[in-house]
């Protein structure tokens, strides 16, 4: 998302201000924001859900998506069929981050609504067993968690972007022992593991610019390497994003409603789509009835929106 997460209605809010009250800044920006990658075209798949925060695909035909309630009450963890029929898997508080293992999905839950601002430490981790549909915690005590990644070695990296500090924790396979993580990294949000590089790829949503960082893990305790993202920061507002098949970055720019592709060795980015208004996740198609080659985002707005590349 933008103002990822958890504090649905003040980070909707907050997202629909910086639109129109900056709107001759946000011009600025997409003129500055790169070259278009050419080729895309957009279609709707689904909407009328709730804000969509993040979403993955479990391999046997759903695709699995973080609902937040727009009044404010609990959100639910939902499957959306190839054939468009949706189903509750799971009604939860303030899902997040996705990661599907097996037939385990692992999903972070923020906590209150308030808690980001208050501090209170009410997050957790937990996974949702895909063939009972039962929810059982795996780490609790984090303070706001966003983004959501898990390591080879199992251990799960979790992102922060509202409250302070807005940087990243890593907790261990068991769920324990829960510490910071690069605290040079301020206003975490969007996370992905690249298992062919062993890097884990981290976006930043409202610092003054759009970073686009790459932890070797490794290394853990070397400095990241650094990709500006075109456009100003919050403007951006940088959310989910996702590693492709082709080993480029996509990623969802919020309140610019635009994604990016972004070549982490070279540092060249360029404009999938634009126009999908607080668009907040992508995940590339896996398992059956869902295309490949095409990228499925989510938005604020409550809709799934497929990215096609020509032939």
């Amino acid at each position: 998302m933008a103002i990822h997460h958890v504090v649905v209605n003040s980070a909707l809010a907050v997202g629909v201000a910086l639109t129109l009250v900056t709107g001759a800044g946000a011009a600025g920006a997409e003129e500055t924001a790169g070259a278009q990658c050419g080729g895309w075209t957009a279609s709707p798949v689904s909407s009328g859900f709730g804000v969509l925060e993040n979403l993955a695909f479990d391999g046997h035909g759903g695709l699995l998506l973080s609902e937040l309630s727009v009044s404010g009450g609990a959100g639910a963890l939902r499957r959306l069929h190839p054939d468009g029929s949706r189903e509750v898997l799971a009604q939860v508080g303030a899902p997040g981050g996705i990661v599907v293992a097996g037939d385990t999905a692992y999903f972070v839950d923020s906590g209150a609504v308030s808690s980001g601002l208050a501090g209170r430490a009410d997050g957790t981790i937990d996974a949702l067993d895909l063939t009972e549909r039962t929810v059982s915690p795996v780490a609790t005590g984090l303070t706001t968690p966003n983004g959501l990644a898990r390591l080879p070695d199992g251990s799960f990296v979790v992102s922060r972007d509202l409250g302070s500090p807005t940087t990243l924790t890593r907790v261990a396979a068991d769920g324990s022992g829960a510490h910071p993580f690069l605290p040079e990294l301020t206003s975490t949000n969007g996370l992905a593991y690249d298992a062919n590089r062993r890097k884990l790829f981290v976006s930043t949503t409202f610092d003054p610019t759009t970073t686009l960082a790459a932890i070797d893990v490794a290394q853990p305790d070397a400095a990241p390497a650094r990709i500006t993202i075109p456009g100003y920061g919050p403007l951006n507002s940088a959310d989910d994003l996702t590693v492709g098949p082709d080993g480029d970055v996509y990623l969802a720019l919020n309140v610019a409603g635009r994604v990016v592709r972004v070549d982490p060795d070279t540092g060249r980015s360029c404009v999938v789509a634009d126009g999908i208004p607080f668009v907040t996740s992508a995940r590339f198609g896996a398992g059956p009835g869902w295309d490949s080659r095409s990228v499925y985002v989510t938005s604020f707005l409550g809709t799934v929106t497929r990215l096609t590349p020509s032939a």
